[in-house]
């Protein structure tokens, strides 16, 4: 027989079109193994919305491969010695693995590939990270350009199909039980709202893709308003690997529409996000532009205000009912409308003047779709810190974009206290219609000044 032939999975839970696990399984016989490595990722290791998904994505991916007579070995501890022992225990000295950009999967790759034969498979994104280049070679900067590059490349590879057989080692070598990890909550269990909003693990991904393949000519009319939320809610599906942008790209390329051409723009905009941080791997938690580490944000761990102020806005208790709807949204569902996204994270960054740091912090750890790349690379961008970014002048206006992207019906879902009230009040109501509903933490032109007068000083300094 020939040697066993691990595959390293990491955020590629699927069968299909996985490239790494297709190869393997015509190499030899099938290990699958999944390594929850939290030291490596530190403070990126998964949050805890992340981990009830990945919890239920482990166990859909097990049960997929026990229907093919395979099992999914788990592995908690250092990636690449875990991953060593099991090439030990079954005479393996090849490791499979789709190829991912965060830095601690990077330096773990390096390192496997010191010790054990690595072949890595690109099956993650529509092209590699680095694929699409300017004139001179370089990788791209700025994502317009970088999407125009990326459109003369199309069309993606094609999708591979699924093993035809998968042949198992002479035996299995020792795994962990999914339970014991604990990743899902229990005292208190917080994620009913969580699971009721979502269904996890591959053929969930494809039923959504399904779903909403009807829906993506409208894309362009429906992305921006909350209330009707013409979303395709497959992040965290893409995420956590359970469907690719290629399986995507191929089913909807016949959709050709304005909603077709914006929803594509997205999943180009994923490519960019890991282009971003395979350029610069510390994006999350370091300002691309180093003018903004001269700017002086309200600090909650030292300003008991700011500490009150960050508090409401992670509550959904800002007093600003398109804020607070898209915060309690996040904290009952793990996700959050984008435009919303939007709108809370410049909120938190420009009226109340706290770092954007802190709010990817919150996001990564109350967001099922939680991405190192795209997280990032949105807040960068909302912030005005980052390689391609809005303006930190231009300051959203939470109630206007309320009204303008008709959110009435999104806020009466989710802050209840104002379902009552009539369309034109619920976007702003007066102090007399808000009955138990917060007061504003901060009026609009004082935080939109304090905001620029910080940006000033800055700029001055």
């Amino acid at each position: 027989m020939s040697s066993p032939q691990i595959v390293w999975l990491r955020r590629d839970l699927r069968m299909a079109d996985n490239p790494a696990l297709y190869e393997a399984a015509k190499l030899g016989p099938l290990v699958a193994v999944y390594v929850l490595d939290d030291e490596a990722a530190a403070h990126h290791a998964y949050g805890g919305a992340s981990r009830w998904w990945l919890h239920h994505s482990l166990e859909s991916l097990s049960k997929s491969l026990a229907k093919r007579h395979a099992k999914l070995i788990l592995r908690r501890g250092d990636a690449v010695e875990e991953l060593l022992r099991i090439a030990d225990e079954t005479g393996a000295k090849t490791v499979h693995a789709n190829r991912h950009y965060e830095p601690w999967w990077r330096k773990a790759q390096g390192k496997l590939d010191d010790e054990l034969e690595l072949q890595l498979h690109d099956g993650n994104y529509l092209f590699p990270a680095g694929h699409v280049t300017t004139g001179s070679g370089d990788p791209y900067k700025i994502y317009t350009p970088f999407y125009k590059a990326m459109k003369t490349q199309f069309p993606p590879r094609e999708v591979v199909p699924e093993p035809e057989t998968l042949s198992s080692p002479d035996s299995w070598p020792s795994s962990d039980e999914l339970a014991d990890w604990k990743l899902l909550p229990t005292d208190p269990d917080w994620s009913g709202g969580i699971a009721d909003f979502w269904e996890v693990g591959e053929e969930a991904a494809h039923r959504r893709l399904a779903e909403w393949e009807d829906d993506v000519a409208d894309y362009e009319d429906t992305r921006n308003l909350p209330s009707v939320d013409g979303s395709s809610r497959l992040s965290p599906h893409l995420h956590f690997g359970e469907i690719t942008p290629v399986q995507i790209w191929h089913a909807l390329k016949h959709k050709r529409s304005e909603g077709w051409d914006s929803y594509e723009s997205e999943l180009v905009w994923r490519d960019y996000a890991q282009n971003v941080i395979a350029q610069f791997p510390a994006y999350p938690s370091e300002n691309y532009r180093e003018d903004f580490d001269k700017l002086e944000w309200r600090d909650p761990e030292t300003d008991e205000a700011a500490a009150r102020d960050l508090e409401a806005w992670q509550k959904g208790m800002t007093g600003y009912p398109i804020v607070d709807a898209g915060m309690r949204q996040l904290w009952q569902t793990g996700w959050m409308h984008n435009r919303v996204r939007m709108i809370a994270a410049s909120f938190l960054i420009k009226h109340l003047l706290i770092d954007w740091r802190k709010g990817e912090q919150w996001f990564w750890d109350t967001l099922v779709d939680a991405d190192y790349g795209s997280n990032a690379t949105n807040w960068q961008w909302v912030a005005g810190t980052g390689v391609d970014s809005n303006m930190f002048p231009r300051i959203m206006a939470p109630l206007s974009q309320s009204e303008k992207f008709d959110a009435a019906e999104y806020i009466r879902t989710y802050v209840p206290e104002l379902a009552n009230l009539d369309d034109e009040s619920i976007h702003d109501p007066s102090d007399e219609k808000r009955g138990d509903y917060p007061e504003k933490v901060i009026a609009h032109k004082a935080g939109r000044e304090r905001a620029l007068e910080a940006y000033r000083a800055m700029k001055d300094g």
